[in-house]
């Protein structure tokens, strides 16, 4: 049963759905399709935070939650939203915006393998993923080129089969600005020609352009290295999935 208000609350009307059908169903050409609010007057204003008043479901409260989800099944969620691929003709990128802070009481389950940051690039254009990068006097990122070079930043999201979980400091889409696997897991260029990689080895920066290399040097390790090899690398160039960790 599905209860509603025409002008005042003494109009009361009621909606019973069929077992086939939803117990209410909202839709508009123009305007939002399902509009609800409790409490202040004045909250009728805030439709203005939607794309300028035209919602799926709008709803606002004074004193208690605006839209409220609930499911019953555990592997169900209480609120679906899609974006991306499947909302392309709607030209929506993301499935969710939050303008406010974020209060979460359960654990975040996110897809992705590492925690990068964008950065603008040297000739970001001509940069693969998985390479290297080492910081510029400027305060930019460029491919590194140096042994154990302490400069070294991180590498490239997004070679392989990993893809970033969580992107720091996105801004509008640019050629030069890559996002940069701070830590995590994210395939690697490595170049074998310096030495035989094993599995746990520590990788530095090596003089190939944005590979890297097995850190054989102890003392010329440390502030230069970028993660641990979690695959073998013999021989030749290549991409093996490394656990970025710089230090």
């Amino acid at each position: 049963m599905v209860k509603f208000y025409i002008g005042t609350p003494s109009t009361e009307i009621a909606i019973r759905a069929d077992s086939e059908g939803p117990a209410l169903e909202g839709l508009s050409g123009n305007d939002t399709g399902v509009l609800g609010f409790h409490g202040d007057p004045a909250l009728y204003e805030t439709t203005v935070a939607t794309d300028a008043g035209r919602a799926g479901v709008f709803g606002a409260s004074e004193n208690g939650a605006g839209v409220l989800g609930y499911a019953r099944a555990n592997d169900k969620p209480a609120v679906y939203a899609f974006g991306g691929l499947l909302a392309y003709d709607l030209g929506k990128e993301f499935a969710g915006e939050f303008r406010g802070d974020v209060k979460v009481t359960g654990d975040i389950l996110l897809s992705g393998a590492d925690c990068a940051e964008q950065f603008d690039v040297v000739d970001g254009d001509e940069v693969e993923p998985g390479s290297v990068l080492a910081i510029t006097e400027g305060g930019g990122l460029r491919q590194s080129d140096a042994p154990y070079d302490t400069k070294v930043a991180g590498v490239v999201s997004g070679a392989g089969r990993y893809r970033p979980g969580m992107i720091l400091d996105k801004q509008p889409s640019s050629e030069e600005r890559l996002s940069v696997a701070l830590i995590g897991k994210a395939y690697c260029k490595v170049d074998g020609e310096y030495g035989s990689i094993s599995v746990g080895d520590l990788l530095t920066t090596s003089p190939t352009l944005g590979h890297a290399m097995k850190a054989s040097d102890p003392r010329r390790a440390f502030g230069s290295v970028l993660g641990k090899a979690l695959a073998p690398w013999t021989g030749g160039r290549g991409l093996i999935p490394t656990l970025v960790l710089l230090g």
